[in-house]
């Protein structure tokens, strides 16, 4: 199973980088293949709701030529698409939400192009919050499930851990089982 990690945090080694890595270790440790992304660091631009991606059949198709087709050929080529962010204002960060708003051109349903090419793939979310689980977490897991009905992806569930003293909240006992156990639910229930 082939594993492709968008990881949305600006801050490239904090905590979410950190709830990766024993989710990646759990992951690679049972031969499954993870490509880690760092949104961060590359060039997404907001989509422009041109819809001239929704007339390339089989690509992509998006005009802005920029890291999106980079991330977009990594996305294709996964089986599990993971998610990981910090959750900001009830929602993933700006990173993150620029990669989700330029999924249009996967999905052909607005012109004269058809098809999708992610259907079927699994998507997984891996979060950091400071608030209570679920009052941080389920605007951002609604609007995940619902472009997962929308595009016929399959949602996989959901791993969190809440912020409570910075970078050791994601270093204790607690939350590296919680993150290999939650890698380990997405490789057996691979079918």
């Amino acid at each position: 199973m082939n594993f492709v990690i968008l990881m949305g945090s600006p801050r490239l080694t904090q905590n979410t980088a950190e709830l990766c890595k024993p989710f990646m270790e759990e992951i690679k440790a049972n031969g499954s293949e993870v490509r880690y992304i760092t949104l961060a660091d590359k060039k997404i631009a907001p989509c422009k709701g041109c819809y001239s991606c929704q007339n390339v059949n089989r690509e992509y198709g998006c005009p802005q030529k920029d890291d999106m087709y980079l991330i977009v050929d990594e996305i294709i080529k996964a089986d599990c698409i993971v998610l990981a962010t910090p959750i900001y204002s009830w929602y993933c960060t700006a990173e993150m939400k620029a990669v989700l708003d330029r999924h249009y051109g996967l999905n052909k349903f607005y012109g004269s192009a058809r098809g999708s090419l992610w259907e079927g793939k699994k998507v997984a979310i891996l979060a950091t919050h400071g608030y209570e689980r679920e009052y941080a977490v389920q605007p951002f897991e609604m609007g995940i499930k619902r472009l997962c009905e929308h595009s016929g992806l399959n949602y996989a569930g959901l791993y969190s851990v809440r912020d409570e003293h910075d970078l050791p909240s994601f270093q204790t006992p607690e939350a590296i089982g919680g993150a290999k156990a939650f890698a380990r639910s997405l490789l057996e229930n691979y079918n």
